[in-house]
């Protein structure tokens, strides 16, 4: 991965970490990997775990794909499997709920801003 969209996606967590504390969202953990995958963001809320997929992209004038639609199907069997591995990890019960959310981060270079989208429960 070049430093560029390193550095991007640096950014795009960083929002998306603050976008969360301010949402009374926990922090749990951050950067989980595994060998077959890595989770973004951890956190809690209201007695659930949230695994938190962070995609930034700059915006582009001439597309209307968002950042989110790069989540696909094999992104999100990684992500599952991942997510699993965790909660197996960290001792939780099996009746814990948990979700998938993914978060779209759009920056404006233009203007200096950025555009997020939460989907929540987006991978099942």
């Amino acid at each position: 991965m070049s430093a560029s969209k390193r550095q991007l996606g640096n950014l795009g967590e960083k929002i998306a970490l603050d976008y969360l504390k301010k949402q009374n969202y926990h922090i749990l953990d951050r950067n989980y990997q595994r060998k077959w995958g890595e989770i973004d963001i951890i956190t809690s809320k209201d007695k659930e775990i949230v695994f938190v997929e962070v995609k930034t992209r700059k915006k582009n004038q001439n597309s209307f794909i968002g950042p989110e639609e790069s989540v696909g199907f094999f992104k999100q069997k990684r992500l599952i499997r991942t997510a699993q591995t965790y909660l197996l990890k960290e001792n939780y019960p099996p009746e814990t709920n948990w979700q998938i959310d993914v978060i779209a981060v759009e920056l404006d270079e233009q203007t200096r801003r950025a555009n997020l989208r939460h989907i929540k429960n987006a991978v099942y």
